[in-house]
């Protein structure tokens, strides 16, 4: 059993856990923003998932994220939408929003991801980013709101990002992925053998009753 296949085992493994994840993520219905590894003072890039919750079924088709004045931050190309990035006096960069292209948008049901490579984080520990989200009908939702006094979760929750401290590895997939590899690949290799030993001894008892 090759090293390699292994490491695909695990690999699939983890994408079944993600995928798991994903769904009762989109099940929330909230606009949300994700990166793994990201640190205080670091560089990352931020994966804003928005899902459709018009009651009207009309589609989504724009996006503003509010951040803390960044240094840098370039976006992603996503086909049939267009982005601007606003920027302060200073140059520093306050604010990106995403527009729909003429009968493109989210659909109901749908949703969509829009990623930023952000340079230079904030050194503290949470990153809130409060997100506009704009509907073909007019409507408008704005998520905004921090977690309720007694920790609940609000009806349109700010999207939120946990950094870790500088130099941290916390977060990061890539020792967790090996681990998982390597632990396939014995547990794989045990079954081996044990195939390999039950096979040896039917052999072995045959050739006696032959005998």
């Amino acid at each position: 059993m090759s090293r390699s296949f292994a490491t695909r085992a695990a690999v699939i493994a983890a994408v079944g856990v993600t995928t798991l994840f994903a769904g009762a993520g989109i099940a929330s219905a909230h606009v949300t923003v994700s990166a793994p590894g990201a640190t205080r003072s670091g560089d990352a890039v931020l994966t804003f998932r928005v899902p459709n919750e018009s009651g009207t079924n009309s589609a989504s088709t724009a996006l503003t994220v509010q951040f803390p004045a960044l240094l840098e931050v370039d976006t992603q190309a996503v086909p049939g939408w267009k982005s601007t990035v606003t920027k302060d006096a200073a140059g520093m960069v306050t604010a990106v929003t995403w527009t729909a292209d003429p009968g493109a948008g989210i659909a109901p049901g749908q949703f969509g991801q829009f990623q930023v490579l952000v340079d230079d984080l904030p050194d503290q520990d949470k990153l809130t980013l409060p997100t506009t989200q704009t509907y073909a009908d007019g409507e408008v939702v704005k998520w905004d709101q921090p977690d309720n006094p007694d920790g609940t979760e609000p009806e349109r929750p700010v999207p939120t990002l946990t950094l870790a401290a500088k130099g941290s590895e916390a977060g990061t997939t890539a020792p967790a992925a090996a681990s998982s590899s390597d632990t396939t690949a014995r547990w794989l290799g045990g079954v081996g053998i044990g195939l390999g030993a039950v096979a040896l001894g039917g052999a072995g008892l045959l050739a006696r009753r032959r005998a």
